[in-house]
């Protein structure tokens, strides 16, 4: 396998397009994906879960080259993003590229969103055939990489309804805390949703949003150190964010969020409406079904039909 760049907009392939990922074509090829009775108990309960193997080393590879490829990119390449910051930090002595949008512009990105794995764990967790939201870019370059604030990721998709949304989180170097790995805040995805304070700025903020019990529990915040390759699945209310890299070396993340097939607008009203301008149409109470966001995984036509029973969230 080999990476590929188009400047053509690959959201109009709803399918794979490569040979990347190699689908299952029975039950006995889907099982080796399959998440445990343990592993969904524990989402249920942490509001995560990690260690989930979703690339092998030449995957890795492939989309490490085609990321960076988007450190120069041209007009027609730009437009394809939802948005695109070569530094998003409010910290001038630090780096953070951030972007949305990626399947649409290369192979490698286009094709990650249908990784057998990824799909599995993604279709127990919600408990029902799923669509991609969008999916990101956060990295972070050796010794002046920027933070991610603490944050739920649904303080920012309010835009859309019902909240019934997934996030997987996938590293593309090994994670730690020296070079700024992720970490999550466990039972917090039960607290509601809180206000927004803040993505790339001060890491304390947060704590002015949360009550006496809630700050307790924020004390007890865990790293989520990945391998390469790795993964971790979020609920969307789960308090998470990642401090700053001054190791030698890069912390590269890619990020697919992902929704119930059923997710409609919810855009009247929305109080940052300057923010989606460069996003598909997202029309208040209609369906969120367009080429920009393929239906991924539809659990009753890709497993009842080998009679798969798999544990789930309910």
């Amino acid at each position: 396998m080999t990476p590929s760049q188009s400047t053509s907009d690959l959201s109009y392939h709803g399918n794979p397009i490569s040979q990347m990922f190699k689908q299952p074509a029975s039950a006995k090829e889907w099982e080796p994906y399959m998440l445990t009775n343990e592993q969904i108990a524990s989402f249920a309960k942490d509001g995560y879960i990690t260690g989930i193997k979703i690339l092998d080393a030449e995957q890795v590879e492939i989309l490490r080259e085609e990321l960076a490829s988007f450190q120069t990119i041209g007009e027609n390449e730009r437009s394809l993003f939802y948005h695109y910051e070569s530094n998003e930090s409010e910290d001038p002595d630090k780096v953070l590229f951030h972007a949305l949008g990626t399947w649409r512009l290369t192979t490698g990105f286009h094709d990650l969103i249908w990784a057998p794995a990824f799909r599995m764990a993604a279709y127990q967790l919600l408990g029902q055939s799923f669509r991609l939201f969008h999916d990101q870019l956060f990295c972070k370059p050796a010794k002046h990489g920027g933070v991610v604030a603490w944050h739920q990721d649904f303080s920012y998709w309010t835009f859309t309804k019902p909240m019934h949304h997934l996030t997987c989180w996938i590293g593309l170097d090994d994670s730690t805390t020296e070079n700024g790995c992720l970490y999550y805040v466990p039972g917090s995805h039960k607290w509601g949703l809180l206000p927004v304070t803040g993505l790339t700025g001060d890491m304390d903020a947060v704590k002015t949003v949360l009550n006496p019990e809630q700050l307790e529990i924020f004390g007890n915040r865990l790293p989520n150190e990945l391998p390469k390759g790795y993964a971790s699945f979020h609920h969307p209310l789960t308090m998470h964010g990642s401090y700053s890299n001054l190791s030698d070396r890069p912390r590269r993340a890619t990020v697919i969020n992902v929704m119930d097939y059923s997710t409609v607008g919810n855009t009247d009203g929305y109080a940052r409406l300057d923010a989606l301008k460069s996003f598909p149409p997202m029309q208040q109470d209609k369906p969120l079904d367009s080429r920009f966001f393929p239906l991924l995984f539809d659990g009753d036509k890709e497993l009842e039909r080998f009679g798969m029973k798999i544990p789930k969230v309910r």
